[in-house]
Order: structure tokens, then sequence, then C-alpha cells
């Protein structure tokens, strides 16, 4: 099938079956390889991008269910990679192995967006399901906090 997608703010089109993840049409048909599989099941926000601005999980998302909304992933949102949040996950040294990032932005991100000065337990809440392995919390939640006084 094919389909009409907006992703990054241009409209592409890719031919695939409806019910193939979001994540792996990015990944494979559009080479936007940001967004890492981690579980494959929405369980470890790897794969999280921005859905008309709300986060979701790529890896459990039909690519039919995203006709006509747009997509946001780790690349656009902010090209030159100078987001606040980006900028902040740098001066707190937040990444260890790198692979949870781009989901975590895109979490924090999509936080931002609704609360853009959140209190420790509303970063607690979005942030539930977002998993570090390399335990990187503290520094995620300092991020957080520089981003949303940066903007």
């Amino acid at each position: 099938m094919s389909f009409r997608l907006r992703v990054n703010g241009k409209v592409r089109t890719v031919e695939v079956e409806s019910e193939t993840p979001l994540l792996w049409v990015l990944r494979d048909e559009l080479q936007l390889t940001g967004s890492k599989f981690g579980c494959g099941v929405g369980a470890c926000g790897a794969c999280t991008v921005h859905l008309d601005g709300e986060a979701v999980r790529s890896c459990i998302t039909p690519v039919s269910a995203v006709a006509g909304k747009a997509v946001t992933t780790i690349e656009g949102l902010s090209p030159p990679g100078d987001h606040p949040l980006q900028r902040a996950w740098v001066a707190e040294d937040v990444p260890q192995c790198g692979y949870c990032q781009a989901g975590q932005i895109m979490q924090a991100a999509a936080l931002l967006m609704k609360t853009p000065h959140p209190a420790d337990g509303e970063i607690d809440v979005a942030m539930t399901g977002n998993i570090c392995r390399c335990g990187t919390y503290d520094r995620i939640l300092r991020a957080i906090h520089r981003a949303a006084g940066a903007r």
C-alpha cells in the first residue's frame, strides 16, 4: 500500500504494508535512524517520536495510524541539533552508551511543550517508561530542568 506521511515537515510517500510499525518505516524506508529499536512492545521508549506533538512509541504504531498527522523524529526536533534539550543533554553529560537518548529527548520535548517548567514529580511521571540501562536518570532530570530554564 502507498502512504503519504508528513515527517519532519516534509511529505514523503512510502510503499509498505498497513500494519508496518512506524519505526521500521522511519528507519528502513526513510533512512531516519535516530529512533531506536529497543523492545518492540512499546515498553522502553527508545523508539519515541512525536505524532502531532504527542510522544508515541513508533515500534507499536502502525504506519496506517499516522496518515494525515505530523511525525517528528529526533532528526526533525532541531536539524542543527541545538534544541534546548539537546544542549542541556550535552551540558549535563547525560549520555553514556547513548542508545536511549533520542527517545528520552523526544519524551522530554513533549513534556516541555505541555508543561514548560515542570516539577520533579511531573518529570518523573512523563518520563516513566523511558528506560536508560546506564542509569543516568539524575542527569536526565537535571537536563530537563536546565532546558526548561533556557526556554
